[in-house]
């Protein structure tokens, strides 16, 4: 017994002797004070946190508490003719302190009641006070209990494709979600549900369903856009989504303040140049070629023309006959949007003067634009 003992002991202090006069060793730096601790030191909160990464952090922390989520209740009749709430969701931001919201159109429309859910859980009753179906806008207000933060509106006009944008909203009711990407391409034309939207900022940024509403941020911060539709099946989010330009709802907000509504002029167009136009024997400078015109608008009070038959481009369908507009209040048209363009500079009442080709013949037409209704 004393035997076995006597071996164990001097086999720990042969090992320790051992692993003390090695120059590698562990314990011996351990001891000399030359390594510290055995392990490795807890990393600092940011970092390793690379300059992109602290200003997505910076700007999440920022602007979250800013983005609300919005439940819209429709009533409907079943099959049974029972009366059922529909629930929609999406997403909004405050844009000052008095509890005014931005959102979609399609958000709140047709809605009996609407809802606002703040980040702290707070839940709020909220009242529609402007409707655009056109811009597929809505302003929606609600009564804060407390100070609420609001996000500040940026510059649309100067976007670049490639820029970085951010994206904030409330996806599959998600709340406070963020997701990061660049701007695609500007002006680009989409087809709704209801009415065909020019203009638009594509992202890759992800959005998917309930992120309708929300803000679509720059590097600092800005709201230049707020998350519109997406392109994919069911709904699901493929790296392609489209943004309003912000400055279209700053245009709403200064009109509502100042007790205007938003012009109408009631077009839908397309976009022809270079050889195309030429075949259709029009000028190849371009221009927007009329394929409709509202019933009751502006546009048919002045007599603008629309489509009179359809031909194939390609693999699309192009409303051929009606007028070509080659120029807005003396200023030639270059860009898709240009109408849109015009249009958000003016309000309801104002007269807009349109350089038109008809039949051959170059005429101007003064139409004075109607009013934007609160269509539900």
């Amino acid at each position: 017994m004393r035997m076995r003992t006597f071996l164990i002991a001097a086999v720990l202090v042969g090992t320790f002797i051992y692993l003390t006069t090695r120059p590698d060793s562990v314990v011996r730096r351990v001891i000399n004070g030359e390594g510290g601790q055995l392990w490795s030191p807890g990393v600092a909160h940011s970092a390793g946190l690379g300059s992109d990464e602290m200003n997505n952090i910076d700007i999440y922390k920022s602007a979250h508490n800013s983005v609300v989520y919005i439940t819209s209740t429709v009533y409907q009749r079943t099959f049974f003719f029972d009366v059922v709430p529909q629930k929609e969701l999406g997403s909004g931001f405050l844009v000052n302190p008095e509890g005014q919201i931005l959102t979609n159109f399609h958000v709140v429309s047709g809605s009996a009641q609407v809802e606002v859910t703040t980040p702290d859980q707070q839940r709020y009753k909220a009242e529609v006070l402007v409707r655009d179906r056109s811009n597929d806008l809505a302003l929606i207000k609600i009564a804060p209990r407390r100070k609420l933060s609001y996000l500040t509106l940026g510059d649309s006009d100067r976007l670049q494709v490639g820029q970085k944008v951010l994206a904030i909203g409330n996806p599959f009711g998600l709340q406070g979600t963020l997701t990061t990407g660049v701007i695609s391409t500007l002006d680009r034309p989409i087809e709704t549900e209801n009415s065909k939207m020019e203009g638009m900022i594509q992202t890759d940024a992800a959005i998917n369903s309930g992120n309708s509403g929300g803000p679509l941020l720059d590097s600092s911060g800005n709201v230049i856009g707020i998350n519109t539709a997406i392109y994919g099946p069911n709904g699901g989010n493929v790296g392609i989504g489209f943004a309003l330009p912000i400055n279209r709802a700053k245009n709403l907000l200064d009109d509502f303040r100042a007790g205007r509504k938003p012009g109408r002029l009631g077009i839908s167009t397309v976009y022809v140049s270079g050889d195309l136009a030429e075949e259709l024997s029009l000028p190849s400078k371009g221009g927007l070629l009329i394929q409709e015109v509202a019933r009751g608008s502006a546009a048919e009070s002045a007599g603008l023309q629309g489509a009179r038959r359809a031909v194939l481009v390609g693999n699309a369908r192009l409303g051929v006959g009606g007028d070509f507009i080659t120029a807005i209040d003396g200023k030639a048209v270059d860009e898709p949007d240009a109408v849109t363009r015009a249009i958000s500079r003016k309000h309801a009442g104002d007269v807009m003067e349109l350089t038109i080709v008809r039949g051959g013949r170059t005429m101007n037409l003064k139409v004075t634009l109607g009013a934007m209704g609160d269509e539900v």
